[in-house]
């Protein structure tokens, strides 16, 4: 898990960090202690030299062998007389092949006639340097113990990331896992009365307003269409019986076919949203491979009332092994809502029903489907000024193939409009 990674590289950083920082203060610190002690030999025998100088007149010979006593600045070693002279105030200097030096003046007794210059004592402190010996194996000594504290801080990291995100990752598996089919169910019942569990019960509320806003959608459409197919079943019935009637005029007749046109059309609409409404159920349900051609010739044979009056020639072309793993009535829904609104839009020509490249291809000749509407396509109530229709199809159609993953595309140009969806063949 990512934030799990995140609090593991943070400890491991932090780590690195203090064991760098610490370092580079006991670094700091031996080599100060040891400065430390080369002054503190030359403030000692620089005390000796000035008390044998008091009462003597003369400066005598250091104790340590590795101290020498120079009467001017001008007898100190060549290896740091420049340096001196461009740093007045430096009392630590490196020589060649390692050689180290501090040096301190010292000042003569008042009174005494001789030397009454000051005088330096030089320590060449190489062969008595403690930690240049030892500054490998301490080093080595100092990232052992690093590498170990990073190795703890790691292990105590994703101890403390395990058992602080474990709740997080399940809570995140059950988000990431959530489909509008498959809500679950009392989220917060397994996890903890921390944030995590507040975020929890946050989802539950959610959820249980979710499915129920779904339930009441569903039975809402689900009633309302079972509510209008009855009247709309008496309209169509008593309109073929008036249209068999002898004596209509045929302003009468005209007029009665708009009814009939109405009343069709609204029998499609409450199909569609009976379907939709049944949708959940439907999509629950194992399918089995669901032959395409007698499907589409039976919804050629649905929508052919929106054929009457128009000079289009229909072509049906699908090889009887094209299958397609979807619930009967979201296939039906799909291709009722495309070869209608072929057949509705289309001019004259043909409307082709193929395959190619694995696609089903329903093409009609017309013109071509403006920008503004093109992009507003799959919206409701989006329609031509043409459209006889509500606006409803196309946007519970995209609404359909989201849900079963369905790659539907449409197109348009000069002369003809074509719309396309995946299918396997068996």
């Amino acid at each position: 898990m990512k934030l799990r990674r995140r609090l593991m590289l943070a400890f491991a950083a932090y780590t690195v960090l203090v064991a760098a920082l610490f370092t580079v203060l006991a670094a700091a610190f031996v080599y100060a202690v040891e400065d430390r002690f080369f002054e503190t030999a030359l403030e000692q025998e620089a005390a000796s030299l000035q008390r044998q100088h008091a009462a003597s007149g003369t400066w005598p010979q250091p104790r340590s062998d590795y101290m020498r006593l120079y009467p001017d600045a001008d007898a100190l070693p060549a290896e740091f007389r420049q340096t001196l002279q461009n740093e007045p105030r430096r009392r630590e200097f490196s020589g060649a092949q390692g050689r180290h030096y501090h040096l301190r003046t010292i000042e003569p007794a008042p009174g005494r006639g001789q030397g009454q210059g000051q005088v330096w004592l030089v320590a060449e402190v190489s062969q008595q340097l403690v930690v240049r010996p030892m500054r490998e194996a301490m080093l080595r000594l100092l990232l052992g113990a690093g590498a170990m504290l990073l190795g703890l801080a790691l292990l105590i990291a994703w101890l403390l990331a395990r058992r602080t995100t474990a709740p997080l990752a399940r809570l995140a598996a059950l988000v990431g896992g959530m489909e509008p089919a498959r809500l679950p169910q009392a989220i917060a019942s397994g996890f903890p009365d921390d944030e995590v569990g507040v975020v929890a019960r946050g989802l539950d509320q959610l959820i249980a307003r979710t499915r129920d806003f779904i339930e009441r959608e569903q039975s809402f459409t689900r009633d309302t269409s079972h509510e209008l197919r009855t009247p709309l079943a008496v309209i169509r019935a008593a309109g073929e019986r008036l249209r068999a009637e002898p004596g209509l005029s045929e302003a009468a007749r005209r007029q009665l076919e708009h009814v009939r046109q109405s009343a069709w059309q609204l029998e499609q609409t409450v199909s569609t949203l009976l379907a939709l409404a049944r949708e959940q159920s439907a999509e629950a349900a194992t399918t089995e491979p669901l032959a395409l051609l007698p499907l589409v010739e039976r919804v050629v044979l649905e929508q052919a009332p929106l054929l009457e009056n128009k000079s289009l020639r229909v072509e049906v072309e699908l090889p009887r092994s094209a299958r397609m793993h979807l619930p009967q009535p979201v296939l039906h829904m799909l291709l009722a809502n495309l070869i209608g609104n072929a057949f509705a839009h289309g001019d004259r020509g043909r409307v082709r029903i193929d395959l190619q490249d694995g696609r089903v291809c329903i093409r009609n000749s017309g013109p071509a489907i403006g920008p503004e509407l093109q992009q507003r396509l799959f919206e409701p109530f989006a329609k031509g000024e043409a459209s006889a229709g509500f606006g409803l199809g196309l946007a519970i159609v995209r609404r359909l193939c989201e849900r079963h993953r369905i790659d539907l595309q449409i197109s348009s140009s000069d002369g003809e409009t074509m719309a396309s969806f995946a299918v396997a063949q068996a």
